[in-house]
């Protein structure tokens, strides 16, 4: 998320395109020819940029130059070898076109878990066999570790669900069993608190949960014979469908729904994966993070439509309890506005917060921007756009700790 905000948000040089009538004039004048200023030029920058060059002088170049003769002055034997030396172009210093400035264009930013070093005892065909399932198990004993010491947190101060206690459980999709106090208890008495099961199933260390997960998981722990409350996934990245299935299982209406417990997704810090030395310097709240479902309305205007996010729909993992929150937890937002059920690509990008990240752009672009076109970038309703060929949107939510959730919408 602070990458994409900075990169949308700064401006970068514009260098001299060969196929130019500026670049053609420079490279006229490097190398002392006239510039062809009836060619037609198409700003085409596979045809490359004008780049800085420097002569390439050799004793071969001196000794067989034919304008040195005897009698030249030390200045005219110069430029003899100046006009007949090779040149070579310096590719990493193309010419700046200050009429110009750049800025970034359409993109989207993905990203990969990081990978741990595992220590080897020798070389490649020293592994022992089985090292596959032992590296798996200290992965799932270094993530309920942590869960233990840091608890999982919302985007709220003081907000956390702290486990009683967790343990390992040997089931197919559940790692571990434990409990939670849900509730206030402290002296003022309004709400008594209340003990609570949980079961924990972690995804992939290298990949994402996904909806199958996640239904497995719930299943496996209806089945248990003490009933749980949460069934709690824990994963570095989630696939897009992994948050609408949740949300279908914690809906009491929906046909999905399974038993009386809640599926919450919780988010762990990539850090987790890089090792020990990289988790002393991340706080311990900062390692498992549970991010709310955004509040969106979508509404058809004829062939048209228009998206707002209200908010977040953010749980309360101390109380069990949902509650509306503003736009102001959410740094960015993005529409892929005819999604296809594979990627994400944002078509729409909005901010929101309290902070305008193109402030600083306009400042430093130092140019006059009709004010509307920055309005409508930092908005919370959408700008109208044609009904999707596929029938769906997604909506790509992010929020200030850089914890993004994807809903995807039917709009047909």
């Amino acid at each position: 998320a602070l990458a994409r905000t900075r990169l949308m948000a700064g401006k970068f040089p514009s260098y001299l395109l060969a196929d130019s009538l500026s670049g053609a004039q420079k490279e006229a004048d490097l190398s002392g020819t006239h510039a062809d200023v009836l060619h037609t030029y198409g700003d085409d920058v596979r045809k490359g940029l004008v780049y800085k060059r420097v002569p390439h002088i050799t004793l071969k170049s001196i000794a067989q130059n034919p304008e040195i003769v005897e009698g030249m002055s030390r200045d005219e034997i110069d430029a003899a070898i100046a006009r007949n030396a090779d040149t070579e172009l310096l590719v990493d210093q193309p010419y700046v076109d200050n009429k110009r400035v750049r800025v970034a264009g359409r993109f989207t930013v993905e990203s990969l878990s990081p990978h741990r070093m595992l220590a080897g005892s020798g070389g490649p065909g020293d592994a022992a066999e089985g090292s596959t399932a032992a590296d798996e198990r200290d992965f799932t004993a270094m993530i309920l570790d942590n869960l233990r010491a840091a608890g999982v947190q919302n985007t709220f101060k003081g907000e956390r669900l702290s486990f009683d206690t967790l343990e390992p459980y040997a089931g197919s999709w559940i790692h571990a069993v434990g409990e939670y106090t849900e509730g206030d208890d402290d002296t003022s008495g309004e709400e008594p608190a209340e003990t609570k099961r949980v079961a924990v199933s972690i995804g992939p260390e290298f990949g994402t949960i996904g909806p199958d997960q996640i239904s497995a998981a719930a299943i496996e722990a209806s089945k248990a014979v003490n009933q749980f409350d949460l069934v709690l996934l824990v994963g570095f990245a989630f696939d897009p469908h992994a948050w609408e299935r949740s949300k279908e299982i914690n809906d009491d209406t929906a046909e999905r729904k399974v038993g009386r417990m809640r599926v919450l997704l919780s988010r762990a810090n990539p850090d987790l994966a890089m090792g020990n030395d990289l988790l002393k310097k991340t706080g311990a709240g900062n390692l498992f993070t549970v991010f709310g479902e955004p509040d969106v309305d979508i509404r058809r205007q004829d062939d048209e439509v228009v998206v707002e996010i209200k908010g977040l729909d953010v749980y309360d993992p101390t109380t069990g309890v949902v509650r509306a929150s503003t736009t102001d937890d959410i740094a960015a937002w993005f529409i892929d506005t005819n999604y296809d059920g594979k990627s994400f690509f944002v078509r729409h990008a909005y901010f929101t917060g309290g902070q305008k990240p193109y402030e600083s752009l306009s400042k430093a672009l130092k140019a006059d921007i009709d004010p509307d076109a920055w309005a409508s970038l930092y908005s919370t309703v959408s700008r109208l756009f044609a009904v999707p060929d596929t029938g769906r949107i997604a909506v790509k939510v992010i929020n200030h700790y850089g914890d993004e959730i994807v809903g995807i919408y039917e709009v047909r």
